[in-house]
């Protein structure tokens, strides 16, 4: 009997791409988790990407850093 390995949304470097869905991450999957972990706590979630976003601009050289900051903060912005 054969057996799906789980694997989490996240990250692989040095494409950004998420290791279960393979499409540019955060994914939809790990926003949905990111937004729940730091439920109670925005600014922890935002200095958490910008630190991710910090190292996939050094690693992704050839996208713009506004599309990056668009992909790893704006989603994450408090609403309200």
């Amino acid at each position: 009997m054969s057996r799906r390995r789980h694997r989490d949304h996240l990250p692989t470097r040095p494409t950004w791409r998420c290791a279960a869905c393979g499409i540019a991450w955060p994914c939809s999957a790990a926003k949905l988790r990111l937004l729940g972990e730091y439920r109670h706590d925005r600014l922890a979630l935002t200095v958490y990407l910008a630190t991710l976003q910090a190292e996939a601009g050094e690693q992704l050289t050839e996208v713009d850093p506004a599309r990056l900051t668009e992909r790893f903060l704006t989603w994450a912005r408090a609403r309200g």
